[in-house]
């Protein structure tokens, strides 16, 4: 699972721009630890361009007041909910890294490094009463997050993200590759959810 990332703009030029971008389209994107149901700077094609917009992350439930902000990368192409947005509305998400917490409630953020960089998450979106939502990819984890949790995001590499938005052969073979080496850095020890 994927619960909360960082979106930090001062962090990086390319995550400025980015912030830039979303904030010309409208809407300026929570920054900092964004949380589901914020509303997120998401990179999408339309057109075949390739641009930077914002929507509330996660897909309204079944339930009152239920958010569903995860998709498991194995199964997503067998749910209704799921199967025709990754089809054809696939979006990326830009951050500075994601948090995942342990079974004693420890919270790690991870990146490639124990400094923030760009990092992106695969996703993709759908259209409820008209308006834009994403959802997170998540896949098993890598050796760095399976210590602490059984789940992770989709990573994308920049070059990657193209060919994901607008090739569904492409996007079908990334949701099984191994996940790229990460640094894990140990947040804090408050009884959070995760």
């Amino acid at each position: 699972m994927c619960g909360r990332f960082m979106f930090e703009p001062q962090a990086s030029p390319e995550i400025q721009r980015i912030y830039d971008l979303a904030c010309q389209s409208g809407a300026k994107p929570a920054t900092g630890e964004v949380f589901p149901t914020d509303l997120t700077a998401v990179v999408v094609s339309q057109q075949q361009n390739i641009i930077v917009t914002t929507m509330p992350w996660g897909f309204p439930g079944f339930q009152t007041n239920q958010n569903i902000i995860n998709a498991r990368a194995e199964t997503l192409e067998q749910k209704r909910l799921f199967a025709r947005p990754f089809q054809t509305q696939r979006a990326v998400y830009p951050t500075t890294g994601f948090f995942e917490w342990n079974q004693v409630k420890e919270k790690y953020w991870f990146n490639y490094t124990p400094t923030p960089q760009p990092l992106y998450i695969a996703g993709f979106y759908d259209y409820f009463s008209q308006k834009r939502h994403g959802i997170i990819i998540t896949t098993k984890p890598n050796a760095a997050v399976a210590p602490i949790h059984q789940r992770m995001p989709l990573l994308l590499s920049k070059k990657q993200i193209s060919p994901w938005l607008k090739d569904i052969k492409f996007a079908r073979q990334l949701l099984t590759q191994e996940q790229p080496p990460l640094t894990a850095t140990l947040k804090s020890k408050q009884n959070q959810e995760g």
